[in-house]
């Protein structure tokens, strides 16, 4: 890797929120290093240059962070060995002489989180935090598209969430507040920002959201714990899977979920994505 290559790299270019996040930004003009698996993949952009990477902390993977100062860290995909590609990566980063990080955690992450994979996320804040870099964290609530899929093909929303609330959060808000944090990295350094849409609401409120919506009657089935574990067993998955899709709704019944910030609008200048907002999209 030359020293004129970018030195703001960004992951997840191929998907959702790693690609909105660098659309707008090399249509402001930023020079960018995509890191991909596949980059092949990535968007084809103004500036941008796609190298070969993978959360890993081996010699092609330090390569493809030689000089960048700032890395932007989509958090992978759900696996069992996730935070170990985490780890990997953060490693391979600092090794390579990055100075921040900012990374893509969960609302409420903590180690004794009701939601399992919130855990994961906060082991993984502390790790970059031992790392030594500078970090910024942006930890994304539910997103919108979950909540707008939940209905089954009954039309009924299943899961132990009882009256619980959620500050669900639209992708393309949390692209376009990473995208504002990503221009000027420093400004946001040792900084933690919980990223959410401007009201927390209900499952029966999703409900009937997506009823007034798609003009069919849907409604809210509050679960109990054995009933949700029961209904997904349709699903063939791993135990902490399942374990990961029941916490989802018990999160939200505890009021780990709730809480609207304004974050998004204090960053990226903009008004969040309420839920109707989204659907009419």
């Amino acid at each position: 890797m030359t020293s004129s290559a970018p030195a703001l790299a960004l992951t997840g270019s191929t998907g959702f929120i790693g690609g909105n996040a660098a659309r707008l930004l090399a249509h402001e003009g930023f020079d960018l290093r995509l890191l991909a698996r596949a980059p092949e993949r990535a968007p084809q952009l103004a500036g941008a240059v796609a190298v070969r990477s993978s959360y890993a902390d081996d010699a092609a993977t330090r390569e493809s962070l030689a000089g960048v100062k700032t890395l932007f860290m989509v958090s992978g995909v759900e696996a069992p060995d996730r935070l170990q590609q985490h780890f990997a990566l953060v490693d391979a980063a600092a090794g390579a002489g990055v100075e921040q990080i900012v990374y893509t955690s969960f609302f409420g992450a903590a180690p004794d989180a009701t939601f399992t994979l919130a855990r994961d996320h906060f082991v993984t804040e502390e790790h970059i935090k031992e790392s030594g870099l500078d970090y910024t964290f942006l930890r994304d609530n539910f997103y919108l598209d979950f909540f707008a899929g939940l209905a089954g093909d009954d039309d009924v929303i299943r899961g132990p969430s009882g009256d619980g609330r959620a500050a669900g959060v639209a992708r393309i808000d949390v692209a376009r507040t990473a995208a504002a944090v990503l221009r000027d990295p420093s400004v946001h350094a040792g900084r933690t920002y919980d990223l959410t849409g401007p009201e927390s609401f209900t499952l029966t409120e999703v409900a009937q959201a997506l009823s007034d919506h798609t003009g069919r009657k849907i409604r809210f089935h509050d679960e109990t714990v054995e009933e949700a574990y029961q209904s997904r067993l349709r699903w063939p998955a791993e135990q902490w899977e399942y374990d990961a899709w029941v916490s989802t709704y018990t999160a939200i019944k505890v009021g780990e979920l709730d809480g609207d910030s304004t974050a998004i609008e204090d960053i990226a200048g903009r008004r969040p994505l309420s839920f109707a907002e989204f659907l009419a999209l």
